[in-house]
């Protein structure tokens, strides 16, 4: 059975990656609560910039791809096997969510979409932008009833 596409990446990394990870996301929201508005606004932006583990390995396929096509087209033609071969990790990565670059970039700390929107949500909580949904009730009862007494 494939795994799902939240789940691959995070099942293809050793526990110990995953943890730090999961800590150091934990310890930066800790950070920037007692930080205050601003600097969650700016980690906000910092966040919609950076690249998750999916940009990363397209990324890289594509640069060793190009430089596969071009090293085959000027030095030698048994270059172009190796736009092949990394054609067939990333179709590998695509199924099964592994591919041989994907333990270096998760040791250097490249995250999945959702692990960076766990921090995303985390401070967007922080920062009260849900505030709203707790008192959704609330406010839609106050607002009936004042429909009410205008009547």
């Amino acid at each position: 059975m494939l795994p799902s596409t939240v789940e691959r990446v995070p099942q293809h990394t050793s526990e110990a990656v995953n943890a730090q990870i999961r800590r150091e996301t934990e310890e930066r929201v800790a950070i920037l609560a007692a930080a205050g508005r601003e600097a969650i606004d700016q980690r906000l932006n910092e966040l919609n910039r950076e690249w998750d583990i999916e940009r990363t390995l397209e990324a890289n396929a594509a640069t060793l791809s190009l430089a596969g096509l071009t090293l085959g087209a000027t030095i030698n033609r048994k270059w172009f096997l190796f736009p092949g071969i990394i054609s067939a990790f990333l179709l590998q990565h695509a199924v099964q969510g592994w591919c041989p670059p994907l333990p270096v970039f998760r040791r250097l700390g490249i995250r999945t979409a959702s692990e960076i929107d766990y921090e995303r949500y985390a401070l967007k909580a922080l920062r009260g932008d849900f505030d709203h949904l707790k008192n959704g009730s609330e406010q839609l009862a106050s607002e009936q009833l004042l429909q009410t007494m205008r009547r």
